[in-house]
């Protein structure tokens, strides 16, 4: 009764694009956003900050940029590890190379460069799809991380590769305090967010749905495979390269390639599955339900007293999550975002029957 738009009328054809329509879903989002902004920093403890709030907001924005590729455009992709670790070791070096750079062009200009390398390696994805290109992708994570392991100069000759990620500076401020990191990777997650909000309604995102079902129709009708997916890779590569600058800089503080392993593509993987492909807030979802899952398996079994060695915690969540990936591709697809949804629908018209 409460979700329903009635007496919202649109007027111009700006009422009718807009990003939230129902006044309902503006409203949530604007309390969302304060909340995020004005309430949590004040309020939550520095292990929830740096050990949950950062390392989720950033691998959401991970799960965006994997999300444009496999969600939006369908081309499957296993390198998404490897192409935030391009953007943190790439941010690391403009910031070292280039005295005086301003931090927010350090990460703007990382995640060009991760842009850049996945225009190369999207190349296979105008021959092969499927299993193929993903063999494709995740012979990227092996190879970039092999680079970055040999080429000692992208880690300023540190004989261990291990790389301490230089202060985070803007205007003279020094981001150090979990609050202050939190709110500067909330900003940047936010504001890119609502630029692949805006991206995907446009003519762009048409593109790559269009190719995502049915690439040789999507050609007849006027959309170009090749520009398309590339396109896709680019964009997708950027919000990763981002991701893996935040990742380093906010998150570890230190820029490894270890840091970037296979099993990080796998758990970004895991997160928009769970979460919904082809969605932005199933990102979100998804990231938040992976990062929150095992301190709820720890909780219960604290509640319940039941103990049991880590090695057996660490090999149920795997099986959970498994079982969960098995259950949603069968059951439904798209996702927690999806059930989000039908619970909205069911809310407009409640406690009339569908």
């Amino acid at each position: 009764m409460f979700y329903r738009e009635a007496g919202q009328y649109k007027t111009s054809y700006a009422d009718d694009g807009q990003i939230f329509p129902i006044r309902q879903d503006r409203y949530a989002i604007a309390v969302l956003l304060l909340v995020a902004f004005v309430v949590v920093p004040f309020t939550a403890s520095a292990y929830l900050l740096s050990g949950i709030l950062i390392p989720c907001l950033i691998i959401s924005l991970a799960a965006l940029g994997l999300n444009i590729l496999t969600g939006y455009a369908g081309q499957l992709s296993l390198g998404t590890a490897a192409f935030m670790a391009v953007g943190a070791f790439a941010s690391y070096n403009f910031v070292l190379r280039i005295p005086g750079i301003p931090l927010l062009l350090a990460f703007a200009l990382a995640g060009m460069v991760a842009a850049f390398v996945g225009i190369i390696f999207g190349l296979p994805s105008l021959r092969v799809r499927g299993f193929y290109l993903a063999a494709s992708t995740l012979a990227t994570q092996f190879f970039i991380v092999w680079c970055l392991t040999k080429f000692s100069w992208l880690s300023n000759n540190s004989s261990s590769g291990i790389i301490t990620a230089q202060p985070m500076q803007i205007l003279g401020y020094t981001f150090s305090s979990p609050a202050s990191k939190y709110l500067l990777v909330l900003s940047i997650v936010a504001v890119m967010a609502l630029a692949l909000k805006n991206l995907v309604r446009s003519n762009t995102g048409r593109a790559w749905m269009a190719i995502r079902d049915m690439d040789m129709a999507a050609e007849v009708i006027g959309f170009p495979p090749m520009r398309t997916k590339l396109l896709a890779f680019a964009v997708s590569s950027f919000y990763c390269g981002v991701a893996g600058a935040l990742y380093a800089y906010a998150f570890l503080g230190t820029v490894e390639p270890d840091g970037f392993s296979l099993d990080l593509s796998f758990r970004v993987l895991f997160m928009i599955i769970i979460g919904g492909l082809g969605s932005i807030s199933g990102s979100f979802i998804g990231a938040g339900f992976v990062f929150l899952m095992p301190i709820a398996l720890n909780m219960f079994f604290g509640a319940t007293g039941i103990h049991m060695p880590e090695s057996v915690k660490s090999n149920l969540e795997q099986m959970i999550f498994g079982g969960l990936i098995i259950f949603f591709l069968i059951v439904e697809p798209h996702g927690l975002a999806r059930l989000w949804q039908i619970t909205k629908e069911k809310l407009r018209i409640w406690p009339f029957p569908h």
